[in-house]
């Protein structure tokens, strides 16, 4: 297909927890040309939000009775847990639906690469949603950098932190290894993902990994420092038990330096059930919390020039994936992008493990 169809694409939506509730589901229904057609769970309580939040939608009890129709379908987004992806990708690409799939991919970049070359054998759109691709510091971030404001960057800081010192329990604290829980693969999948496309390749990855929290099964205090084939270096940290929260990207140049503090607006706002194109300001911030860029001086005490943030724009990638299934724009995130950042996930595992610097 080339060009915007005007019927709208209908898209089958496999898992309404946290990741298909909150994020999928009013994403893909406010995007122009894609239409919410069916919502997979086999929750009594989750088909009942489904119907009350989007009335009209169809409901299905599993994957299996939801690719029995693909003929009716146009795409399938997997938003189920983590270990339940690259078998209901490969099971939804196999019936000749292409595919959206939450991050990570998969639990091996191998196994990525593999769904990657299915859909390409199949001419099919397979797509990874990194939507922090699309948070309002990394697009100000994408700017600066551009426009050269920090001259050549050096050193690049991410920070994902929270405080939550009780577990809360469920599949992505698990420590069965087939859950793929844990930071790491967690918020590690979007701060690694960002310093790829920030700063390219990977040569060296060291990491550390601890369980901090009583009861806690698997890592939630993780620190990843990426040394770039271009010789910057990436100090990326994700963590639950961070009581005092550090900035969430400090960037160092040649020429300047950009700190931000704060999480981009969006999830607070999905959360509590405000959507996009409800409002003019979706996905703007309070100007008291625009990041400072400046050189010799510390934020924290009003050193620098504040950089206005670039509004947030989670709607953006629902709106290319209809414009890469209409043939009017690129795939906004490949599985080979998602590849190369296991790649280095895996590495950091490794690293962890055996107290090795790990060459990629």
């Amino acid at each position: 297909m080339t060009g915007r169809n005007t019927t709208p694409l209908r898209v089958g939506l496999i898992g309404y927890g946290l990741a298909g509730s909150v994020f999928h589901a009013p994403l893909i229904a406010a995007t122009a040309g894609l239409a919410l057609d069916t919502v997979v769970t086999s929750s009594p309580e989750r088909q009942q939000q489904a119907r009350t939040e989007f009335p009209g939608v169809r409901i299905a009890a599993d994957a299996d009775e939801l690719l029995k129709r693909a003929d009716e379908l146009d795409l399938v987004v997997v938003a189920s847990p983590n270990k339940t992806h690259v078998p209901l990708a490969t099971a939804a690409l196999e019936a000749g639906l292409p595919v959206v799939v939450d991050k990570p991919v998969a639990g091996t970049a191998a196994e990525a690469r593999g769904l990657a070359a299915l859909a390409e054998e199949r001419g099919l759109l397979l797509s990874v949603f990194q939507n922090r691709r699309w948070d309002n510091d990394f697009l100000t971030l994408r700017r600066l950098l551009a426009d050269g404001e920090l001259g050549d960057a050096w050193r690049f800081e991410s920070r994902f932190e929270r405080w939550r010192p009780r577990p809360k329990g469920g599949w992505r604290e698990s420590g069965d290894p087939a859950e793929i829980g844990g930071l790491l693969y967690d918020l590690g999948s979007h701060v690694v993902d960002q310093a790829l496309v920030l700063f390219g390749p990977v040569t060296e990855v060291y990491a550390e990994t601890d369980v901090r929290r009583p009861g806690a099964e698997t890592d939630d205090d993780t620190f990843i420092a990426l040394t770039h084939a271009n010789g910057v270096r990436s100090h990326l940290y994700v963590s639950a038990t961070t009581a005092q929260l550090g900035p969430r990207f400090r960037v160092l140049g040649s020429r300047a330096g950009y700190v931000k503090y704060g999480l981009d607006p969006q999830e607070a706002a999905l959360r509590e059930g405000l959507r996009p194109g409800t409002a003019d300001d979706w996905g703007r911030e309070d100007e008291s919390l625009w990041g400072r860029t400046g050189s010799g001086e510390s934020p924290v005490t009003g050193g620098g020039t504040p950089v206005p943030t670039l509004p947030g724009d989670y709607p953006a990638y629902y709106a290319a994936v209809a414009d890469a299934l209409t043939g009017a724009g690129p795939n906004p995130v490949t599985a080979l992008e998602a590849a190369a950042a296991l790649d280095v996930l895996e590495a950091a595992r490794r690293s962890a493990r055996d107290k090795v610097t790990v060459t990629l």
